[in-house]
């Protein structure tokens, strides 16, 4: 039931109209340009990996969270391929704002699927002890702004 609520304020958190410029997510997170970058280049790294195949370097990516939940780099790659295909396979990747939900930096990034369903996928990102950038789980939603 928990689930269910983090995952209904996150919803809504991205329905949002998006926030001005001085008062993005990232800001009141306190992140700057260098972990823009950075989150942007673990989720892109990690698409790559996705896109070779290569689950242990894709598995690599994931917080310690999401590395025992799932146990394995096959058991994560195939949660991956059957229930999120289109981070999986996507025909188009962007990226958009970083938004402050319960204070976690959730990263949007907007795919286009091989269906041709244009989702945003947010990325719940997490700062790791020695300051590197892992994924802590992904949520898709229906990407409505483009009046899909």
């Amino acid at each position: 039931m928990r689930r269910f609520f983090a995952l209904l304020a996150l919803g809504l958190a991205l329905a949002a109209a998006p926030p001005p410029a001085a008062a993005d997510g990232a800001s009141e997170l306190g992140l700057d340009a260098v972990d823009r970058r950075a989150i942007q280049a673990v989720i892109a790294a990690q698409m790559e990996a996705f896109k070779k195949d290569d689950s242990e370097t894709a598995f690599g990516f994931a917080s310690p969270t999401i590395r025992t939940m799932f146990g394995s780099a096959a058991n994560f790659m195939n949660m991956v391929m059957t229930g999120y295909h289109p981070v999986y396979r996507p025909k188009t990747v962007s990226f958009g704002e970083i938004v402050n939900v319960r204070g976690e930096p959730v990263q949007k990034v907007f795919v286009l699927g091989e269906n041709g369903v244009d989702l945003v996928a947010a990325y719940v990102m997490q700062r790791q002890p020695d300051n590197a950038w892992k994924i802590n789980g992904v949520y898709l939603f229906q990407d409505d702004t483009k009046g899909t």
